[in-house]
């Protein structure tokens, strides 16, 4: 009977969830709306229904279960005050699971699973120094070292995107102004291109007011050739760039890969990130550390993170 592990990435508006094996297949897998659990401790009971019923159909045998959600604290198992969660407060979501499973359950925050996921089943096989980040709503990381996460003091280390990159910059939710994820992320791109156009072409914003468009549109425009949406993207770059330079001096890593739905703009957004890492990089890390695409699929990349999780502390 092939052991499996059960993977799910808890988001603000869907779980996904899946069995995956030692190698790395998602044998199954199926989806739920977050707020289809107003109290969490729902969630195990219908989960273990579910993993039992493919295993049974599939003969297969699960053997942990790993979850990766926003604000997951590793070391407590818990999430705290994860504000894109319709839970609030601090959730002992570990503890919910073990006692529904009677299985080992590890959790951690959904970024850190995804570089999980990388080192074990991606394009960082191998590496035990990396930095992995991911581009989308918000700007997410993990931190490799030495084959470990860096989890720090409290498993709240390796915020890459909380760090200043404008002195009283663009406001962030987390209280603070100049965070880098207001500024690198598809939110962050879409503010940009319309600091632009507001200041170069005031007629089109008062026009592009009334339908504000995302970031794949400023995507589209940057690859039919709308020179402010390219300048949007080289800017993006840019602050990218003198970010990641900055971090790679604590922890020297190996390679940087970069995740999720802005780093599919490949050259668009890679050339002027490479570009701007390389001009403010430490001279003894210039052209040494490559800055790549993530290995891992988009569509499997959450369930197999958070599989990862599991199995490297199975193993």
């Amino acid at each position: 009977m092939k052991e499996v592990v059960l993977g799910i990435d808890i988001g603000g508006t869907g779980i996904k969830f899946g069995l995956v094996d030692r190698e790395g297949n998602i044998v199954a897998s199926d989806k739920a709306k977050t707020k289809g659990y107003p109290n969490p401790d729902m969630l195990p009971a219908d989960l273990l229904k579910w993993s039992n019923e493919q295993c049974s159909a599939l003969q297969l045998k699960t053997i942990g279960v790993g979850i990766g959600t926003p604000n997951g604290n590793y070391y407590k198992g818990t999430i705290d005050f994860a504000p894109n969660l319709p839970w609030k407060g601090v959730i002992p979501l570990k503890e919910y699971f073990e006692k529904a499973f009677s299985l080992p359950v590890a959790l951690t925050n959904d970024a850190k699973a995804a570089a999980l996921g990388e080192m074990i089943f991606g394009a960082a096989k191998g590496m035990k120094d990396f930095i992995f980040i991911t581009l989308g709503t918000g700007l997410g990381s993990g931190i490799v070292v030495n084959g470990n996460i860096a989890y720090g003091y409290d498993s709240l280390a390796g915020e890459v995107g909380h760090t200043i990159v404008y002195r009283n910059g663009r406001e962030c939710p987390c209280g603070r102004r100049g965070c880098l994820e207001q500024y690198v992320s598809a939110p962050g791109i879409v503010k940009t291109y319309y600091e632009l156009v507001r200041h170069q072409n005031l007629d089109e914003f008062r026009t592009s007011i009334g339908n504000m468009i995302d970031s794949a549109e400023v995507y589209k425009k940057a690859v039919e050739g709308d020179t402010i949406a390219l300048e949007a993207f080289t800017k993006t770059g840019e602050i990218l760039g003198f970010a990641l330079s900055n971090s790679v001096c604590y922890t020297r890593p190996e390679k940087i890969f970069l995740f999720g739905g802005l780093a599919q703009a490949g050259d668009l957004l890679f050339k002027p990130t490479i570009k701007s890492f390389e001009s403010y990089l430490l001279p003894i890390y210039k052209n040494k550390i490559p800055i790549v695409p993530s290995g891992l699929k988009e569509s499997e990349a959450a369930i197999l993170g958070s599989a990862s999780l599991i199995l490297k502390e199975l193993n």
